[in-house]
């Protein structure tokens, strides 16, 4: 009996212990929990997904304000994951916020616009598509003036009959791409266009100062004085038409460095009527002596009506394209008589001309180089001709250069030392067909124009310099002789 006793005994504690147990779990429910991480590190719990999201947006009313927008988000790389866990524990959501605040920026909904410029990728951000939009249209219109954009983008364009300009196309050379974004609120985010024009122009530094004009100023010299072109000048002071507008002293313009963030292509169909100067021809006298002249023909300008196709970047030219040539009226050559007893190396008289065409497509003087993209003192002139043209001395003198050097950009060229103070040099030529130490006459043929070196079209690059051989890195005594 006492064995059956003991057996009841044993029964009824383990059934109790069963039964407490099982009572025990059933109590206990599994609570639903939300993990925060940032960048894959997990920070914090938290009981509600949309309590936390509320409070970034709460605390985000200064950012709201500043940036005209309706929410704040959590940073790039926060997720919030949603858990079922017996473990009950979590944060309140301000301590959840505060971490994640001391780690990365929060977020408003906007545009990236990537910019891509050879290597050099540029990233915008915008609150609006239409702020891009805008601005890129504005910086367009800078370089290519209103009137020209809305008559090419309206197909209003009047033909060209007699003379005058037709653009062909406009365009923005840059690869360019708009994506939706989550933007730190740290990051420069433009609301304005306006604002964001003046950036696509002049860059992260916006490099502009005020200048006074004085006595005697034009906006030629003001430009090159202060190292900009002219048509930065008027980009900065769009008062002005044009660079033959008139200063006064005492008047304040704005000296702007441009920085262009784009590339603005337009493709131009000119036709204009271009002055032919008359040539010299010098028929030489043996029985006269050097320095006896005698004029038998006075010389006249002819007219010729050319038709050209020119590439500006930015509102300067960087290639050009002769693609016909009408002869209005013919020049009338200028006949001199020389004494030719001695064959002088030694310049003198009128300088010539170098090539046939007059038109000059980029003057001496401050511009960004079309090819680096860098601020450069052009110390020559960009004389528009086709290629094959020939291509003359300017005066008598000796062959000091005749070479191609890549490394300097010139590619094949030639520098004559006139022995009277001055030098000139003739560079991009297809060939040249003298040598170093050669004398050589005014008027006389030395090469061909070309495209060789750094050149984005067939045109001579035409140099003079005093007192001093052309060299790179000093330019303070480089001049135009015409």
């Amino acid at each position: 009996m006492k064995k059956f006793g003991i057996l009841i005994l044993m029964i009824i504690l383990i059934s109790t212990i069963f039964v407490s147990g099982f009572q025990s779990k059933g109590d206990v429910e599994p609570n639903t929990v939300y993990e925060v991480y940032l960048d894959n590190k997990i920070i914090g719990r938290v009981k509600s997904k949309d309590a936390l999201e509320d409070y970034i947006d709460k605390k985000g009313e200064t950012y709201k304000k500043k940036l005209n927008v309706s929410k704040i988000y959590a940073p790039n790389g926060l997720e919030i994951k949603k858990v079922i866990t017996y473990d009950n524990k979590t944060e309140s959501v301000s301590t959840i916020y505060d971490k994640i605040a001391k780690e990365k920026p929060f977020t408003i909904k906007g545009y990236r616009l990537t910019i891509q410029n050879g290597d050099k990728k540029t990233r915008i951000y915008v609150d609006k598509k239409s702020v891009a939009k805008e601005a890129l249209e504005n910086t367009v219109k800078t370089f290519v003036g209103t009137e020209g954009y809305e008559a090419y983008m309206n197909d209003t364009q009047t033909k060209v009959t007699t003379t005058g300009s037709y653009i062909n196309n406009i365009y923005i050379k840059n690869n360019m791409t708009m994506s939706d974004s989550y933007i730190p609120v740290t990051e420069k985010i433009y609301t304005d266009s306006a604002e964001l024009s003046q950036y696509l122009l002049f860059g992260k530094n916006n490099n502009k100062r005020d200048y006074t004009v004085q006595v005697g100023d034009t906006i030629n010299q003001v430009a090159f004085n202060n190292q900009i072109s002219v048509n930065e000048f008027l980009i900065s002071n769009p008062e002005f038409t044009s660079e033959k507008s008139l200063l006064f002293p005492g008047q304040t313009v704005v000296i702007g460095m441009t920085d262009p963030q784009i590339q603005v292509v337009t493709v131009v169909n000119q036709t204009s009527d271009v002055v032919n100067n008359y040539s010299t021809e010098e028929r030489y006298d043996s029985n006269k002596l050097v320095g006896e002249d005698e004029v038998i023909q006075e010389g006249e300008n002819g007219l010729d009506r050319v038709k050209q196709e020119l590439t500006y970047v930015n509102g300067d030219v960087i290639a050009t394209e002769i693609q016909s040539r009408e002869e209005l009226k013919p020049a009338i050559k200028k006949i001199v008589i020389k004494g030719d007893k001695v064959i002088p190396s030694v310049g003198y008289g009128a300088w010539f001309w170098p090539v046939p065409s007059h038109y000059i497509i980029s003057p001496m003087g401050y511009r960004i180089d079309p090819i680096s993209g860098a601020r450069s003192l052009h110390t020559g002139a960009d004389i528009a001709e086709s290629c094959g043209k020939p291509i003359w001395a300017a005066n008598n003198g000796v062959v000091t250069e005749a070479a191609y050097r890549p490394d300097l950009g010139n590619g094949n060229y030639v520098a004559i030392n006139h022995n009277n103070g001055y030098y000139t040099l003739y560079a991009h030529m297809s060939k040249y067909i003298v040598h170093v130490g050669q004398v050589v006459a005014k008027g006389q043929l030395i090469g061909y124009v070309g495209k060789t070196g750094r050149a984005t079209g067939c045109h001579l690059h035409f140099e003079a310099w005093r007192n001093g051989a052309p060299r790179r890195g000093q330019a303070y005594n480089a001049l135009l002789l015409y």
